[in-house]
């Protein structure tokens, strides 16, 4: 979907009213337990943009993750349906994979969403990424999703260097408008920062 003639001045812009994408919101995260939206999700916008900066956890291989509210975020227990598969190879050349994820993938679950498996926490590692959410304020259809991550970071035990990127595809299976999104780390804190856009 194009993002309109004005997307290179506006993504990075907030409060651009006029345009076709508009920076609504950013958040930065400083050993925090999670980043939550609860606002500007409305009808006036029939795409919504989250992007993610330098997300760095506390917890050593942990999962990215999200999930969605009906209830202005009192609770995140939506109903989700997604697939997930990632592509991966380290530096040296020594493993590369290509392969469906069964266990970052949902069936009618309620829990958050993985939008990356496995994040480091060395001083180097980062997981950047961005999130794209459609038509939340419905009330009438299910809501679409999808998602693209990437993450460089340390083999387990060290010794070798990889990355990897996650993409995740999925439905929220309701129908009635969701109004917050929260995203958090599997376990633990984490530094990062992430904003949310609004595509007309």
């Amino acid at each position: 979907m194009p993002l309109g003639a004005n997307k290179g001045a506006i993504m990075g812009v907030a409060g651009v009213s006029t345009a076709d994408v508009v920076l609504l919101s950013t958040q930065t995260a400083s050993n925090s337990a999670s980043i939550s939206f609860t606002s500007d999700i409305t009808s006036t916008y029939g795409e919504y943009i989250f992007r993610w900066y330098s997300v760095n956890p506390a917890t050593d291989e942990i999962g990215w993750t999200f999930q969605g509210s009906t209830d202005s975020g009192s609770n995140y227990n939506v109903t989700i349906t997604s697939s997930a598969f990632n592509a991966s190879t380290q530096e040296d050349g020594q493993s590369s994979v290509l392969g469906y994820r069964t266990p970052e993938d949902q069936q009618q679950g309620t829990g958050f969403q993985s939008l990356n498996r496995s994040v480091n926490n060395d001083s180097d590692a980062s997981c950047v990424g961005e999130l794209h959410i459609f038509n939340p304020s419905s009330t009438t259809y299910a809501k679409n999703f999808y998602s693209k991550s990437t993450e460089s970071g340390m083999c387990g035990g060290g010794g070798c260097r990889f990355t990897h990127s996650q993409y995740i595809s999925g439905y929220f299976n309701t129908t009635s408008a969701l109004d917050a999104f929260q995203f958090k780390c599997s376990s633990g804190n984490f530094d990062g920062k992430i904003k949310m856009w609004g595509v007309k």
